[in-house]
């Protein structure tokens, strides 16, 4: 059974042994960020502070920032079943199979997918208290100054949900935010992002505001959801209604035309009004590197709803390895299977933390003809936000792309660097600070694979060194004797 609230989580984080309350007077300014970031650097627990300075509310970190975490989270003994459920999904797409037992399989399949639509409610724990206009106090969230250079506090793990103004589908994503008074906050809505577009539409449709809402807390999967780089089309709630087995509660808003899931812990209601943009930041970012101050949409906001003793989620990010590279290894796994409907010669992928998720993208594939890996990191700069890779390294269908010491090895004996690396021009991330222009770059790609005739080598590449398999049962038999 999925989890219905944050709270069931941590209640089994508790039961794990695997969440600490802090129950010392803790400052939201700067000291949490340091405990958090100490912690999730060490690989240890959730962390529950309930004597925030300042504030009556609690507040939850780290509820992600373990791999153990992030399965319990999902619902999944390992990320690698996120995969086969995105593949049983696909393999619908192919129509009805032939028997009549796989038929009424699919049929049932289907019958799930349905379920996992959202289901509207009318009453909701995030509305047990509803505060409107002049009664909105964002002063009342103990939001985090995370670093030293910080621009003030921000939300940091909100799912913030718009419509897009010509189709009206819904897009849920999570961007920081700001808090500049009590009833105002930055939207950092970045150039790529599905929010950004939302608001350019706006612009060119003239519309006088754009409705938005904001939900904090929720169960886990709708609250990572949020951070999927799924299609534009495809809405995140259904995909955590699909992945929890059930479908999403969802309310709708007091103020503003949105539905918000019905079980969060606090929901902020508003509008941005497009063309209207403030200087947020800087903020230190996920890279490791502060964003600088930039120009971003306002919120406004209209209404502030909760449960009645409410509980404040919040993540800190920085140099990886943080809490935000749990999430995003969860979303990888999630994705190979799209990635191989569109590139079946892929074998896997690995976009390990110190790649900051847009830096560097490792990618297996099984090669079958010259220029094959050229075409794979060309296929995979066309992809969605996979264009934003700065960094794309192919290697040949046997290394373990998911063992940083066996890439290394493999690129630096495999690469001639004047014909594997390819050279090319496009959208680089809005956090990208190399790139001489904002938002556009270069980037590379490296053919890491072994060469052989299918390549147009003349020169014999050499074999891998292996020992015999004989040998290697004999010694690992014979193990004890030696007295090692």
């Amino acid at each position: 059974m999925a989890f219905k609230d944050l709270r069931e989580y941590i209640a089994l984080l508790e039961e794990k042994k695997d969440l600490r309350r802090i129950t010392v007077p803790v400052s939201s300014d700067l000291e949490i960020s340091q405990i958090a970031d100490r912690v999730v650097k060490s690989d240890g627990p959730a962390l529950l502070f309930e004597n925030v300075e300042g504030y009556d509310m609690p507040l939850v970190i780290n509820l992600f920032g373990s791999r153990r975490r992030i399965e319990w989270a999902l619902g999944v003994n390992d990320l690698e079943d996120l995969g086969d459920k995105v593949r049983k999904l696909l393999g619908l797409l192919d129509g009805p199979p032939p028997g009549l037992v796989d038929k009424v399989k699919t049929i049932g399949q289907l019958m799930g997918i349905n379920k996992a639509q959202p289901k509207i409610v009318s009453k909701a724990p995030c509305q047990e208290e509803v505060f409107i206009g002049e009664a909105v106090d964002l002063g009342t969230i103990p939001a985090l100054k995370c670093w030293p250079n910080d621009a003030g506090c921000f939300i940091t793990l909100p799912l913030v949900i718009s419509r897009d103004p010509e189709t009206g589908r819904r897009n849920v994503g999570t961007y920081r935010m700001q808090v500049y008074d009590s009833r105002t906050t930055g939207m950092h809505w970045q150039t790529h992002k599905v929010g950004a577009r939302h608001f350019r539409s706006g612009e060119e449709k003239n519309l006088d505001r754009l409705d938005v809402a904001v939900a904090l807390g929720g169960d886990p999967v709708t609250v990572w959801a949020g951070s999927l780089p799924v299609p534009p089309d495809m809405d995140e709630i259904v995909v955590s209604g699909i992945i929890r087995g059930e479908s999403v509660h969802m309310v709708r808003c007091k103020t503003v035309d949105l539905e918000v899931p019905a079980h969060s812990e606090i929901v902020l209601e508003g509008y941005v009004i497009p063309g209207e943009v403030q200087t947020e930041g800087p903020f230190g970012d996920h890279t490791g590197y502060y964003s600088p101050a930039a120009d971003y949409p306002v919120f406004h906001v209209t209404a502030l709803t909760r449960r009645k003793d409410p509980i404040y989620p919040s993540i800190v990010v920085g140099r990886p390895p943080s809490e935000d590279f749990f999430m995003g290894k969860a979303s990888e796994r999630l994705m190979l299977p799209a990635l191989q409907l569109t590139l079946p010669e892929i074998i896997d992928v690995n976009m390990p933390s110190e790649g900051v998720f847009h830096n560097l993208l490792l990618v297996s594939i099984k090669k079958e003809y010259p220029g094959h890996a050229r075409k794979v990191m060309s296929a995979l700069w066309g992809l969605g936000l996979v264009m934003l890779a700065k960094a794309i390294i192919v290697l040949d269908h046997d290394v373990d792309v998911q063992n940083l010491s066996e890439v290394a090895w493999r690129v630096t004996a495999n690469i001639d660097p004047a014909s594997d690396i390819v050279i090319s021009e496009g959208p680089v991330d809005d956090l990208d600070h190399a790139s001489k222009n904002y938002g556009y770059g270069s980037k590379m790609g490296l053919d890491a694979t072994s060469k052989g005739k299918l390549d147009g080598r003349d020169r014999e590449w050499p074999d891998d060194i292996t020992m015999d398999n004989q040998i290697i049962n004999l010694v690992e038999k014979r193990w004890e004797e030696y007295g090692i």
